[in-house]
């Protein structure tokens, strides 16, 4: 459901990118400053500047030769020569690049990799120390030090955040279901179980047929509906007897959760094949209506989902579920990271130090934000960056809706831009209700909107910390984890298995992530987290 890189949440809708062949590394060029002429503009004037850059895609990668391109080139007077390549073959392109010491001046890198290929190449001096440079420009400076000191390596900044809202996802109910059955809204985990079962059990559609079901989940144990940092596996939120945090995959709060989900499947309250369902395939669970409980989000909710849905039932209407309130007394949400893959310089810029200037200059313009009663026309920086209208774009009903060839022809200046995300000032600045066409989606995501206004927002104390331990083995050590939990859910291993887990956890590697991670932390009260 959640896409990178949205111009809009309308723009990301109709972008459509497509495949660049990948090539040899385009060569770096200066060229000759043109000569003083009265005739000529500044720009004219300034040396003209070859920009390689590398990105990933999902979908098909732009055209390398567009009217995007030349605006670009005109605009900033350069050469610019991106290449893209699509997500799934990115890790074997990007492992090659650097391989070859020759690295472009602009790299798109995924937020997974902050812990490793970020901090692999950045220790090993491949990168920008960019701190020197973010009070120079604006939507630079505008980035919290909470999520600067995420980039740092070794103390140093080298990567530029990706904005992304530090929403999460939040349970949404068939709130038509609900009343049907004389259901209030669950305020706790028994409730929602209860609620579950009733979707279960009690023909909540009205078509006298036992066709509907509770919770539509799928591989991963995926969405984890977790209703605070409580429950939260990513969070370090619970502290064990000495004081030292732990990952909530471990914790209390996934115990309880677990339990519930082995209550639900004896019961066939959750999706019956959730342990292979890929994403698309859950999100049907829900969307064609067989299940009541999924997730939403202000950012990146289908359209295209919730028309299928309401097609079939019309009178479906959505709420979402407030946060639960956890034994410590506290009610709120666990907070993003607040980026969303990074973007990093090559460490060479430094010898050309005007060229470093106009690579800033064009990240920075490409992450300039735009309120929304500014995304129009009359706005020549959005006019420009959408592909001009008429040509990019239409005004409708005040909202820009862009060309459905958009991306596959490369029509604006937005498509080929490594970082292609407004930097927000506030998330709240964001009106992402406003850009669906369904009354039933608008009122749940204007209604998500608005809890977020309000919501107490828990900042993860392991937050731009390293553990050499989780960078080598954390990512396996959480399948295996993940995986035993899939069994008890399943029945295949006992729930009463838990403690007997958390020590398997622990004894293959979790204690000394744990102590890395704890030798580090500041902040030794996980009430204080909350902002």
């Amino acid at each position: 459901m959640l896409k990178k890189r949205r111009l809009t949440a309308v723009m990301a809708a109709l972008l459509s990118i497509s495949l660049a062949a990948c090539g040899g590394q385009p060569k770096a060029e200066e060229q000759p400053k043109a000569p003083a002429s009265g005739d000529k503009s500044p720009a004219q004037a300034d040396p003209k500047f070859s920009i390689t850059a590398i990105d990933f895609r999902y979908g098909d990668p732009p055209p390398t030769s567009s009217p995007g391109i030349d605006m670009i080139n005109e605009k900033f007077n350069v050469d610019y020569k991106p290449v893209f390549v699509p997500n799934t073959a990115f890790d074997e392109k990007i492992n090659a690049v650097f391989a070859s010491g020759q690295i472009p001046d602009m790299i798109g890198l995924m937020s997974t990799d902050l812990k490793n290929r970020y901090n692999k190449f950045a220790k090993q001096g491949a990168f920008l120390d960019l701190e020197p440079y973010i009070n120079d420009y604006p939507t630079l400076k505008a980035v919290p030090d909470y999520i600067w000191d995420s980039m740092r390596v070794n103390g140093k900044i080298y990567a530029i955040p990706q904005y992304a809202p530090k929403y999460q996802v939040v349970p949404v109910i068939r709130k038509d279901w609900l009343d049907k059955l004389g259901l209030k809204p669950p305020t706790n985990y028994e409730e929602l179980k209860e609620v579950a079962l009733a979707f279960t059990n009690g023909d909540p559609d009205g078509n006298s047929k036992k066709d509907t079901y509770g919770i539509a989940i799928g591989q991963d144990i995926n969405p984890n509906f977790n209703q605070g940092p409580y429950w939260d596996p990513d969070a370090w939120y619970h502290q064990d007897a000495q004081g030292n945090y732990i990952p909530g995959i471990i914790g209390e709060g996934r115990r309880e959760f677990i339990t519930m989900l082995s209550e639900l499947y004896k019961q066939g309250a959750m999706t019956k094949d959730y342990a292979i369902l890929n994403w698309g395939d859950t999100n049907k669970e829900f969307y064609s209506g067989k299940a009541g409980i999924f997730i939403g989000t202000p950012r990146g909710m289908s359209q295209d989902y919730m028309n299928g849905l309401l097609a079939i039932h019309p009178e479906a209407e959505f709420i979402h579920l407030e946060p639960f309130e956890d034994p410590y007394g506290n009610k709120g949400l666990t907070a993003g990271a607040g980026y969303n893959g990074l973007t990093v310089l090559s460490a060479k810029l430094e010898d050309e130090p005007e060229k470093l200037k106009k690579v800033l200059e064009m990240i920075d313009f490409g992450r300039k934000f735009y309120p929304q009663d500014q995304k129009n026309e009359k706005n020549a920086d959005f006019d420009w960056w959408s592909g001009k209208v008429g040509s990019g774009y239409v005004m409708q009903d005040g909202v820009p809706v862009f060309n459905e060839n958009f991306g596959r022809d490369g029509l604006g200046p937005s498509t080929y831009y490594v970082d292609n995300s407004s930097w927000v000032p506030q998330d709240s600045d964001n009106v992402y209700s406003i850009t669906y066409q369904t009354k039933q989606l608008v009122d749940l995501v204007a209604a998500i909107e608005t809890m977020y206004k309000d919501m107490k927002l828990y900042i993860n104390p392991i937050n731009g910390l390293e553990s050499p331990t989780d960078n080598e083995k954390g990512a396996e050590l959480k399948k295996y984890v993940m995986d035993e939990q899939v069994k008890l859910i399943a029945g295949t291993r006992p729930v009463s298995d838990w403690d007997k887990l958390v020590q398997e956890y622990m004894d293959k590697g979790g204690a000394q992530i744990v102590q890395e991670y704890n030798a580090n932390i500041k902040e030794k009260d996980p009430k204080a987290l909350f902002k």
